[in-house]
């Protein structure tokens, strides 16, 4: 039982959190949309790179591992 409500409360949080950020998001874009778009591509962008870049680095960190040394 306790499960069950720690999950429904979980779930309730997450959905409230989305929601206040699709209304902050809405909110800042009608009052601000040009500042609002220029963020928002710049955190996307920010995130794609780092996308690429975790990409990029991962093949080594496996290679390391299936040798054995791995780091601290």
């Amino acid at each position: 039982m306790t499960q069950l409500s720690s999950a429904r409360a979980n779930i309730i949080a997450f959905l409230v959190i989305l929601a206040i950020s699709a209304i902050t998001m809405v909110w800042l874009f009608w009052h601000h949309p040009i500042k609002t778009l220029i963020a928002t591509v710049a955190v996307l962008a920010a995130l794609g790179i780092s996308a690429r870049l975790a990409r990029s680095v991962e093949p080594e960190a496996v290679s390391e591992l299936e040798h054995g040394n791995q780091r601290l």
